[in-house]
């Protein structure tokens, strides 16, 4: 999540997407390009496998603004001695592994995470300072194949509206985290421990902070 950001340039600009695993290794590794969850998470979840790790793939449906019809983030399941949610394609998020047999509240490395459980439904939430509740994403634990997202991914990248092709980003961890800074249409954003910086960002200059903090170009 330091290495590889969470970023939509390719969908901003209408190229060709896939979420098959040939796609996004070769993205990320001999690329040197970083993607949004399907490729990221895709990735991740090849590597784990890879390493010897039992690795499913969770179907999620985000619960910001208007919801979606269908489930349109691919999340990480990693059982150990119990089950971990694992997720390096949800921008701004935790970054430690969490539980998946406990509500909580656990350390997600930036704030406190858990779980809302609802028969066979899961719902990922933060516990805010005056400990509200806010929901980020729900699943349920039925495993799937990486291909059972391109009709997510094509939805995604299709339907009219939506932020992924209204405005291009990117966003990784500085320094294992829990850093960070983000480059958003028109400002950066630094986060440095406790403390928040945003910086207007002229359109001139965009492309130029691009690949010095995140070393891509558009």
């Amino acid at each position: 999540m330091t290495a590889v950001p969470f970023e939509n340039l390719d969908v901003y600009a209408r190229r060709e997407v896939r979420t098959d695993d040939e796609w996004s290794i070769a993205k990320v590794v001999e690329r040197r390009r970083g993607g949004w969850c399907f490729e990221l998470n895709g990735a991740f979840a090849a590597l784990l496998s890879d390493l010897g790790f039992k690795v499913g793939r969770l179907a999620a449906t985000v619960l910001y603004g208007e919801t979606s019809p269908m489930p349109t983030h691919l999340a990480i399941q990693v059982d150990l001695d119990r089950p971990y949610l694992v997720d390096v394609g949800f921008g701004d998020s935790f970054i430690r592994p969490l539980p998946l047999d406990s509500e909580g509240p656990h350390d997600g490395g930036t704030g406190r995470y858990g779980f809302v459980f609802d028969g066979g439904i899961t719902t990922l939430v933060s516990w805010q300072d005056d400990d509200t509740l806010v929901p980020h994403y729900r699943f349920d634990r039925n495993q799937h194949q990486q291909s059972d997202f391109e009709d997510a991914s094509t939805h995604l990248r299709t339907h009219p509206g939506l932020q992924w092709t209204r405005s291009r980003f990117a966003t990784r961890l500085l320094d294992g985290g829990p850093d960070r800074v983000t480059l958003l249409s028109d400002r950066l954003r630094l986060r440095r421990g406790d403390v928040w910086e945003e910086h207007p960002v002229p359109a001139d200059d965009w492309e130029r902070l691009l690949t010095v903090w995140f070393g891509l170009t558009p």
